[in-house]
């Protein structure tokens, strides 16, 4: 893996238009670098990145289909208890999924290593499946990268097909909360993907959604939510005050409410209970458990639940290195085995993989100053150059 400069396009500002990003004359477009781009060979692509992402996808549902039989699974990972049997039911009929993203430490020798698994609600979705191709195919047009370059870049024809495929009936609802604008231009983009399916959508906040005297979600013109796409946490949803309403509502989510399995830190340590050495994984454990012993001083202290990397905190030979605040961590923290992040240039990149119904659909750069990778992390643009 290297990390190359490139030249800006030189109508950066109205391409950024075009897309709906914010461009300032002198600094560019916030969170996003086009002045480099990595380079993976395919092999680094398929071999390194892909094949781990499936084999860990697979683990992730041997995990789902024991805790089936074991329902202390549930409570490790700080699930409320009236609905353990909501989130196995939705596995027991197996509800489909769209996306998410599995983070690794990788620079292109030796084993990526997952970091967590973003399986609910992850971010710079509209980065990763379009700006990044769009650059890369005007970047070829221009000169500025090889032309025989190639992109992992599958996760818009993907999340297509997979909205094809979902067999919604009627009117598919989108919810964020929009204030948050990384979520409410993915949700937007999302709902365009569902719509380039064929589907007709109604976008909405979550305050909007309301509930009807029979106890079923609705929307502002009080039609029944069937099928809801929701970008908010499902620990979010399970402490709302209609959250009790979960079980009755009778609504179809995206993504599905064992979800909540996987978009939890605490799948890191038991991925590696379960599958203990595998070459993807670090070892990882529920703090205070007598194992954890074994990371000596050298660790990383995650929440169960959180997001951007808030209240991560690093420990090197004793010494703590804290990252943003951001008010988690009483739902309880895992330890995970410290693997530093790649340096270039003082950057720190942490490789995506993106996951569409189950499948490898792309991959994408986020670069950070820190060794945690936090909401101020730029994405990166990649190419495929052997």
């Amino acid at each position: 893996m290297q990390c190359l400069p490139v030249t800006q396009r030189p109508d950066l500002g109205d391409v950024a238009r075009e897309h709906g990003y914010e461009y300032r004359n002198g600094e560019g477009i916030r969170f996003w670098d086009e002045t480099k781009y990595y380079r993976f060979t395919l092999r680094q692509v398929e071999d390194d990145l892909e094949t781990p992402a499936e084999e860990i996808d697979a683990m992730c549902f041997q995990l789902l289909d024991r805790s089936l039989g074991d329902e202390t699974i549930y409570r490790r990972l700080g699930i409320p208890e009236p609905y353990w049997d909501y989130v196995a039911d939705s596995w027991r009929r197996r509800e489909k999924n769209l996306y998410g993203r599995m983070d690794f430490s990788y620079d292109g020798t030796g084993s990526a290593k997952l970091l967590e698994y973003n399986a609910d609600t992850p971010s710079t979705l509209y980065d990763a499946a379009v700006f990044q191709w769009v650059w890369f195919e005007q970047a070829v047009a221009a000169g500025l990268i090889p032309s025989d370059a190639d992109q992992s870049a599958q996760i818009h024809e993907l999340l297509v097909d997979a909205f094809r495929v979902m067999e919604i009936e009627g009117l598919l609802h989108l919810a964020c909360l929009p204030e948050i604008e990384d979520d409410r231009e993915t949700v937007k983009y999302l709902e365009e993907c569902a719509q380039e399916a064929g589907l007709e959508t109604q976008f909405l906040a979550m305050k909007e959604i309301g509930i009807d005297a029979a106890g079923r979600f609705s929307d502002l013109e009080d039609r029944v939510i069937d099928t809801l796409f929701k970008l908010y946490p499902w620990e979010w949803l399970m402490k709302d005050a209609f959250g009790r309403h979960l079980t009755t509502s009778g609504v179809h989510f995206i993504e599905p409410a064992w979800k909540a399995v996987l978009s939890n830190k605490g799948l890191l340590p038991l991925l590696w209970e379960y599958f203990d050495g595998h070459p993807n994984l670090l070892p990882a454990y529920f703090e205070g458990d007598a194992d954890a012993n074994d990371l000596c001083d050298n660790y990383v202290r995650k929440p169960l639940l959180s997001r951007q990397g808030a209240n991560v905190e690093i420990v090197r030979h004793g010494e703590s290195s804290p990252g943003a605040e951001g008010g988690y961590g009483a739902e309880g923290y895992v330890i995970q085995a410290f693997h530093p992040l790649p340096e270039f240039d003082g950057k720190y990149p942490v490789v995506g993989c993106w996951m569409v119904a189950g499948e490898p659909a792309g991959i994408s750069i986020r670069e950070g100053r820190h060794p945690i990778t936090d909401g101020s992390a730029n994405s990166v643009p990649h190419v495929i150059l052997d």
